[in-house]
């Protein structure tokens, strides 16, 4: 490519703080060069800990992408544990190979930096007071950006710290992704041009696709000059013919790819198109020397829609220093779910077997999981990857698409462990239901189960003994009674791919499971449930029948941050959601699931009845000290709040 080379500043991403505990932290950062590193933490002016890179306590693996892109996932330890309730100042230097200077970060990128603060910082609560939360940001999508609106909110805080403002809530705890940090499956043509441009900037090796049943493209060089490589990669994309009644409404009848996505004409690929896209969603440094000019040979309708995507993608990015600042300053908790990698999946077994049984399709999986790896999942937990782990993906990205590549895939692929859990209070549990399915064993087209058996019995184990929890899990486990019902109603007919027939209640053996968890006597008796996935966002309390005293469930659903439900559409399902399942609709007795009591909550500004809210934005939950839910609310990416009611007359038992 002809892209301008533009001299790159040594600090390209970050830093995102990641776990965060008095005696264990997490940080993610993305350079440029090869670089030491050396961070101190303080209160007040008096140092509290410093990390040199001679230091026991800290390890530090430094991954090499490129000749111009390393990613260092840093862990530290520290010998006397951080305060809790009170600020921690940090600073983070970086010393280059061939310089003696160490260079703090903030004076790299000043904006890094909230106004009132000359060091970067973070809060470690010991009790969770707020959260923030939600899923599913998409950059090319036409609305607000909810991260940008949950820094304006953490820089209020810092200015509000001795004057306290009651519509404020105190200090999140965390920032909690519950899915589609990315959308591997749905990128606009400017993104993806950006992300080509900075790959040959980065000088990143070419990945090989030798044995992939790819047309004739043999390298990742060779698939980004393709004619087909901009809003046509349907026609490189693997090819099924199976299941043609599906893929005919799908697709209009043409033959098309294994991916069941609608939006696949410029899914991500190569490992390489997969990590830029973090970056470029997580931080401004890039796009300064990014091109975004159009590709030659587009259609005319594809010219006009790549400058439409361009107007919204270049709004975007004016609020990608925000989103920085923010990840550096509170613990972000991340998981994936579809999007991270592609729609649909998992979602049946014959989706699996369509997939992994095509080398090519496999590798698209790999690279993109391998990415969510590096940059999601490592920080949620570090312990769970050992020694091993890591040498094998340092020697994938030494060649991407020789043998050791491949065989971290395969590795990746079979690796359970993505669940994890964090000692906040109440605790904060995240469960991964996607890669530990259910699946059906009387029809390949029925939707798999999101946990397995043994996923849920090791759930049930971290409940044990807790009082109350913060819950995760990326699909609502309480969702819209009418969207479950369309979906059940598709997948009766063997097609729950048109639906996205993805909801905790499609397969009964999970159904019951998590219902029975609930149930059980030694587990919380308080559930706060939070989720993401469904682009719109709802309050649900949940009673059940059957224990004494509890437990009392919240399911808390926020999405996306920036993605929206189709306006018109949302606003007929919520409507016709309310009058066919009001308290004394017949239809309840049809759709039940235990006896359970639903009091749904209605958003400020709503007609009474109704539900759904809407809007892009972040989630904000308020618990009291006994780690029960005061307060629900929704900050929109305008910057307004939206509180959610509860509807005591349109509770209903089921």
């Amino acid at each position: 490519m002809s892209a301008a080379q533009t001299t790159l500043p040594p600090v390209l991403a970050g830093p995102i703080l990641r776990r965060a505990e008095p005696k264990r932290l997490a940080l993610w950062l993305a350079l440029s060069v090869e670089a030491d590193v050396k961070i101190q933490f303080f209160e007040q002016d008096n140092i509290l800990a410093e990390f040199s890179p001679s230091s026991q306590d800290i390890n530090i693996h430094q991954l090499k992408c490129g000749k111009k892109l390393h990613i260092l996932l840093i862990d530290l330890s520290f010998n006397d544990a951080l305060p809790r309730d009170c600020w921690i100042d940090y600073t983070l230097c970086v010393k280059t190979q061939d310089s003696e200077i160490w260079q703090d970060i903030t004076e790299i990128s000043p904006d890094l930096l909230y106004p009132t603060h000359n060091k970067l910082g973070f809060l470690l609560p010991s009790k969770v007071g707020s959260i923030l939360h939600g899923s599913c940001r998409k950059p090319h999508h036409d609305s607000g950006d909810g991260l940008v609106a949950a820094d304006s909110l953490l820089g209020k805080l810092l200015e509000n710290n001795t004057d306290k403002d009651e519509n404020l809530p105190a200090w999140p705890s965390a920032l909690i992704m519950s899915g589609d940090q990315i959308y591997a499956d749905d990128v606009a043509g400017p993104m993806l041009r950006a992300i080509h441009s900075v790959i040959d900037q980065l000088d990143l090796p070419a990945e090989t696709f030798e044995g992939l049943s790819v047309p004739p493209i043999e390298t990742s060089d060779e698939l980004y000059q393709h004619r087909s490589s901009y809003y046509d990669r349907t026609a490189i994309l693997p090819q099924v013919e199976a299941n043609r009644d599906l893929l005919d409404i799908l697709f209009g009848g043409v033959r098309k790819p294994v991916f069941t996505t609608d939006t696949a004409h410029n899914h991500l690929m190569t490992l390489h198109e997969n990590l830029l896209m973090y970056l470029m969603v997580w931080s401004p440094v890039l796009w300064r020397v990014a091109q975004m000019d159009c590709p030659a040979g587009l259609s005319v309708e594809n010219q006009k829609l790549f400058a439409d995507e361009k107007k919204i993608l270049d709004r975007f990015v004016e609020g990608l220093p925000q989103v920085r600042r923010l990840m550096a300053h509170l613990p972000v908790a991340m998981i994936f779910d579809d999007h991270d990698v592609t729609d649909d999946w998992n979602l049946n077994r014959q989706w699996e077997e369509a997939v992994y049984n095509h080398p090519f399709s496999k590798r698209m999986i790999g690279n993109s999981l391998s990415a969510y790896f590096i940059c999601q999942g490592w920080g949620n937990n570090p312990d769970k990857f050992d020694t091993r782990f890591i040498k094998d993906l340092h020697t994938a990205l030494d060649a991407p698409g020789d043998e050791d590549h491949i065989n971290f895939i395969d590795h990746l692929l079979k690796f359970e462990g993505w669940e994890y859990q964090w000692k906040t209070e109440p605790p904060l549990i995240v469960i991964d239901t996607r890669t530990r399915r259910w699946r059906s064993e009387s029809s390949m087209v029925k939707p798999s189960g999101l946990l397995d058996w043994e996923a849920v019995g090791d759930l049930q184990e971290q409940l044990y003994g807790k009082d109350s929890v913060l819950l995760v899990s990326p699909a609502p486990i309480y969702g819209v009674k009418l969207i479950e019902t369309i979906q059940r109603i598709f997948t009766w007919f063997g097609k729950p791919l048109l639906v996205d027939a993805e909801n905790w209640m499609a397969h009964p053996g999970t159904a019951n499971s998590i219902l029975n968890v609930f149930m059980h006597t030694k587990t919380p008796h308080t559930f706060v449930i939070l989720s993401g996935d469904v682009h719109y966002s709802f309050v649900y309390d949940v009673e059940l029948r059957g224990r004494k005293g509890g437990p009392d469930i919240w399911q808390v659903t926020s999405s996306g941050f920036k993605n929206e439900f189709p306006k018109k559409l949302l606003d007929v399902l919520d409507i016709i959601n309310r009058w066919l399942y009001s308290p004394r609709s017949p239809l309840n007795w049809f759709t039940k699931r235990k006896r359970m009591r639903i009091i749904p909550r209605k958003p400020e500004g709503h007609a009474d009845g109704r539900r759904l809210l809407d809007a892009a934005g972040v989630g904000l939950v308020e618990l009291d000290k006994d780690g029960r839910p005061c307060r629900f609310r929704q900050l929109l990416a305008d910057g307004q709040f939206v509180g959610f009611d509860r509807m005591e007359n349109h509770s209903r038992w089921q």
